[in-house]
């Protein structure tokens, strides 16, 4: 007996222990889940097209040589601000040097045989025909001359208006040629952006519009812009058209960064807006009469706060819905909210 005793201790602790066990289980799946809800929002909501683009200049002008010659002297560099006129680099050309001289000496002997015939045509001793010869070997010679000071010149590269040397590509000692760009120079303008925008979308892009921009150099900031035109043949490759983003004259974005650019199509100020992460499966919950209940809802715009998402139908306004849904929700199981409140 004693021992049909010691046997039924170890049973019904074992038992006890299973009773424990499944009542857990059955308090985790049945009973109340703590959740965090709140009533929707009223706010705007912005409906936008994306595209993402370069800073650039709206005037970009290229400065290089006319004539060949090796760089000796830079005046100008990347970052600075020049004015019309202002001497940029200079070139040396010692065979342009010298065909000057040439010419110099030409024109300087074509000036003496002038006047030596001349003097002897005064004397009936030269032909009109010996004098045209003299006056014509001059002037040649003259517009040669002027023609290699021209060029004398070009070996100055002057900025061609006021404005802003974004690049410069080039060290002294190089030999450059014509075609070559030794500067670029921003002038004439301010700055702008050219986003690419896919043709699915394009139609709804009008001039005018605003975008709002943002930039990986600038992050959390958001800046204005204005749709200032759209061109009007697309890529056929890349199924897009190129939009040109006039910016503000104070903007802090330079030449040649990356923008992520929303082109606003339609604003609404009074939408009904929820948290995007209470969004699952085109679904949300809600908490009703102290129990959860799965509510579809149709969605539109995201909200100024790029962290909410804007609720078209299928929600009422004085709904409680879950922000952060978990793991465990199921329509009809008792909820209760953080805090104790059960609405």
């Amino acid at each position: 007996m004693h021992r049909a005793a010691g046997r039924a201790g170890p049973r019904i602790a074992l038992l006890l222990a299973l009773i424990a066990a499944a009542a857990g289980t059955a308090w985790h799946w049945l009973g109340p889940v703590t959740v965090a809800a709140a009533p929707p929002l009223r706010g705007p909501a912005i409906e936008a097209v994306y595209g993402s683009g370069i800073v650039e200049p709206e005037v970009m002008v290229p400065i290089g040589p006319k004539v060949s010659g090796r760089l000796i002297a830079l005046r100008a560099d990347e970052g600075d601000r020049v004015a019309q006129g202002q001497v940029l680099a200079r070139l040396e050309a010692e065979d342009l040097a010298a065909t000057g001289a040439d010419w110099t000496s030409r024109v300087r002997l074509g000036e003496a045989e002038l006047r030596r015939v001349e003097a002897l045509h005064r004397r009936k001793l030269a032909a009109d025909a010996d004098l045209d010869r003299a006056r014509n070997e001059l002037a040649t010679a003259a517009a040669a001359l002027r023609r290699a000071r021209e060029l004398l010149g070009e070996l100055e590269l002057r900025a061609p208006a006021d404005g802003h040397i974004l690049r410069r590509d080039g060290e002294v000692g190089a030999l450059l040629r014509p075609g070559d760009n030794l500067f670029w120079l921003s002038c004439c303008g301010g700055l702008r952006i050219s986003a690419e925008i896919d043709e699915e979308d394009i139609p709804r892009v009008t001039p005018g519009q605003t975008v709002l921009i943002g930039a990986d150099a600038f992050p959390g900031q958001v800046f204005e812009g204005r749709v200032q035109e759209i061109t009007p043949k697309g890529d056929p490759v890349a199924r897009s058209f190129r939009v040109r983003i006039a910016l503000p004259g104070d903007t802090p974005l330079r030449t040649g960064m990356t923008a992520d650019c929303n082109i606003v199509v339609a604003r609404r100020d009074d939408a009904l807006l929820i948290p995007a992460t209470a969004v699952v499966a085109g679904a949300v919950w809600l908490v009703r009469d102290g129990r959860l209940v799965r509510q579809a809802v149709e969605l539109g715009a995201g909200g100024t706060d790029s962290g909410r998402v804007e609720v078209l139908s299928g929600l009422a306004a004085d709904a409680w819905v879950v922000t952060e849904p978990g793991d465990g929700l199921r329509s009809g199981r008792r909820a209760r909210l953080h805090g104790g409140t059960v609405p």
